[in-house]
């Protein structure tokens, strides 16, 4: 039997993370979640990460921000789904420009996400 992927989830809402969580064990991922840019850092997860899901609005760093402070420390560079609930016009852009697999509006379809990150393990593989 293989080892569940990981697959980090930062976002600043309990519920959100818990709801994602679930959805991501049930689908047969090893979902590990953080409610800030911060706490993923000083955990050190991004490391062990198959695919990151951000949330673009996080108290302190935001998902962009942190995305890049990732880029830039060299490394492992993870696959990236941006999440949000409070689009911005250019957000959109600026994810898919950055290099996202996707980019969702709150609420979005479970099977929508699934299919982004199946997308991204695919490509982290090539």
């Amino acid at each position: 039997m293989s080892n569940p992927r990981n697959i980090v989830v930062v976002d600043d809402d309990a519920e959100m993370n818990q709801a994602i969580q679930r959805l991501l064990n049930a689908a047969g991922f090893r979902a590990i979640t953080f409610h800030s840019a911060e706490a993923l850092l000083e955990a050190g997860a991004a490391a062990t990460a198959e695919c990151l899901i951000l949330d673009v609005h996080l108290p302190g760093l935001s998902g962009f921000e942190l995305r890049r402070k990732l880029l830039n420390q060299g490394g492992a560079k993870p696959p990236v789904i941006f999440i949000t609930a409070y689009d911005h016009p250019d957000s959109e852009a600026l994810a898919l420009d950055s290099g996202a697999i996707a980019y969702f509006r709150k609420p979005f379809c479970g099977q929508s996400l699934l299919t982004a990150i199946s997308k991204a393990l695919e490509s982290s593989a090539i």
